[in-house]
């Protein structure tokens, strides 16, 4: 596993170079409301060869999990908090509130948080350092007496993802998105 802050093997200049105009070009096609991020189109418009994009991201999943890497460092360190916070319950409550609000506000990471495989070993220590925030956070939860016994880690974020894709199938009306939210936090309540 890559420490926290690694990005893997050091690149020669001209490859990092390269890599970052990929980034560059990738992130004004999202602004540009152009999420496909075709592999082809984006060395055209970086100016590089198809082969430099693929030899840096093999896939366009790839690609997502290094546009999302701030991202998903932003989720860690808001469990990491939660994890902290003297309230179990309102940490969790928060951290769902973050997680599924960014989830929203980005496919591509969205994408990448429900992913079940990482091409990438930083979004595996990422994934790895969220888990264990998370199952800090929910053993102090279970102490308390404020989430059922069964639930896991990995549990709570298929869980969320599947609440962000409910809010994605409607008419993402915040205020479905805050039932949602509720009917989630009631199903972890411990049964009565």
């Amino acid at each position: 596993m890559t420490p926290k802050g690694e990005q893997g093997p050091v690149l020669r200049a001209d490859a990092a170079r390269n890599r970052a105009r990929v980034l560059r070009v990738a992130r004004e096609r999202l602004a540009a409301g152009d999420d496909s991020l075709q592999l082809n189109a984006i060395a055209r418009l970086a100016g590089v060869g198809v082969g430099t994009v693929y030899r840096h991201f093999p896939n366009r999943h790839a690609l997502w999990e290094a546009l999302s890497t701030e991202r998903f460092q932003d989720l860690v360190d808001e469990a990491q908090a939660a994890a902290a916070d003297e309230d179990a319950l309102a940490g969790l409550h928060r951290l769902l509130r973050f997680a599924l609000l960014h989830a929203l506000s980005d496919a591509g990471f969205a994408a990448v948080l429900e992913s079940a495989s990482d091409t990438d070993a930083q979004t595996a220590a990422l994934k790895a350092e969220l888990d264990g925030a998370v199952a800090q956070l929910l053993v102090r939860a279970r102490r308390d007496g404020v989430i059922r016994r069964d639930v896991e880690a990995d549990d709570v974020r298929r869980l969320l993802c599947g609440v962000e894709h409910a809010v994605r199938s409607g008419d993402s009306d915040p205020a479905r998105t805050e039932i949602y939210l509720d009917v989630l936090l009631e199903g972890l309540r411990p049964p009565r």
